[in-house]
């Protein structure tokens, strides 16, 4: 998988696992919109990206539930959850280089936001990227 790509996944990566409580986050159809910008030597455009996903209550009391699949190459450093929220660490190496990453991410409902902090070297140079999300139930599934 290429470092860019690695890099990109990691940023959607929102590990659930382990919530003693159910996640306050209202059954339905969310839509989820992550917008990256990121500073360093090569200049590259700010992204945003748009996707739908059905929640039912059945995930949401699963274990292992997950927003987001997390990717090969990653290992979670940090991962303290609760009802309200997840807040994360994890590092991601991939083609010769490392990707260190800080999540937060608050569930309010029917609306959840956050934000991710990842700070890479690697053949290309230093990056620091920012990727802001948010989440909202549009309606039922």
């Amino acid at each position: 998988m290429p470092f860019r790509s690695l890099l990109a996944a990691a940023v959607l990566a929102l590990p659930l696992a382990a919530v003693a409580d159910t996640p306050n986050i209202v059954p339905g159809q969310w839509q989820f919109t992550s917008t990256t910008s990121v500073k360093g030597d090569i200049p590259i455009p700010d992204q945003t990206e748009t996707h739908q996903e059905c929640i039912v209550q059945g995930d949401l009391e699963d274990e292992e539930f997950q927003l987001i699949e997390e990717e090969e190459g990653c290992e979670l450093l940090e991962h303290n959850v609760s009802a309200d929220g997840v807040d994360y660490r994890m590092v991601c190496r991939a083609e010769g280089g490392e990707a260190n990453i800080d999540g937060q991410m608050s569930f309010l409902g029917e609306r959840v936001e956050g934000g991710v902090d990842i700070l890479t070297e690697s053949p290309m140079g230093e990056l620091e990227m920012h990727t802001a999300i948010d989440g909202e139930r549009i309606g039922d599934c």
